[in-house]
């Protein structure tokens, strides 16, 4: 069977396909017909907490409901349906084995109606009552409530980069350094040294020269590697509340 792009039958693309209990089960994506008959015959349903994942369900007994297509299945039966990749085309195998699992009964003739030959409809419900507000059910009301889905997806919160820059400080350090000075030393004439202090002439004009030296500071640079810096990330689990207003159904009994 494959899709066909017919307007009566596009009019169902992207509207809400409910079960018994008008529980949304899922936006319809496709409508798969039979490759003889030209009838619809499954629907192809996003399931899932986000819509990820694509069901298969047989349009047997199918109704319409308001803006919604209403099937005879809730949606817990159809979320854990077999899985079939939606490639446009259901081979035999798939089908009978969807059939199987929704509970009917599966046959390669044709039937007018697109689905296989004596595929039983879903009995009548029993012991039904008066509705006044809609179709006749059984004599027990169905009360609903909406529940909260909560999950997580990951996304990008930002970008980390290594940035080097130069920057220029002041640095004072003390260094000692040394220099010679002239000193005048002054020693009488005894014995020992008379000789040495009568070697020269009796009175003359003289002048002795003497080097001084002294350290200066010499200030070089040189680079020296410091040390390595490296990005890396670690995760951080924080609690985030969550809050949305959920609906619920009460039932009360009112007597006349």
């Amino acid at each position: 069977m494959t899709m066909l792009e017919n307007l009566d039958v596009s009019q169902w693309y992207d509207r809400n396909l409910v079960g018994p209990d008008n529980d949304k089960i899922g936006k319809i994506t496709d409508i798969y017909l039979d490759n003889d008959t030209d009838q619809p015959e499954w629907a192809a349903v996003k399931t899932g907490l986000f819509g990820t994942r694509v069901s298969f369900v047989p349009l047997a007994g199918a109704r319409q409901q308001g803006e919604d297509l209403m099937v005879p299945y809730d949606k817990a039966m159809v979320k854990d349906a077999p899985n079939a990749e939606a490639e446009g085309e259901l081979s035999q195998e798939q089908e009978a084995e969807l059939y199987e699992y929704y509970g009917l009964s599966y046959s390669e003739s044709d039937s007018e109606s697109g689905l296989p030959a004596e595929s039983p409809a879903p009995p009548p419900p029993s012991d039904a009552g008066h509705d006044v507000s809609g179709p006749d059910t059984d004599e027990a009301m169905t009360r609903s409530e909406e529940q909260l889905e909560v999950g997580k997806v990951s996304k990008q919160a930002g970008r980390v980069r290594l940035r080097k820059y130069i920057v220029t400080e002041n640095v004072q350090t003390t260094v000692p350094v040394q220099r010679e000075e002239a000193v005048i030393e002054r020693e009488p004439i005894t014995d020992a040294n008379v000789g040495q202090a009568m070697g020269g002439p009796a009175l003359s004009e003289e002048e002795h020269e003497m080097t001084l030296h002294e350290e200066q500071v010499v200030v070089d640079k040189q680079v020296v590697p410091k040390e390595r810096v490296r990005v890396d990330k670690t995760t951080v689990t924080e609690d985030q509340q969550v809050a949305e207003e959920l609906r619920k159904e009460q039932i009360d009994m009112e007597q006349q």
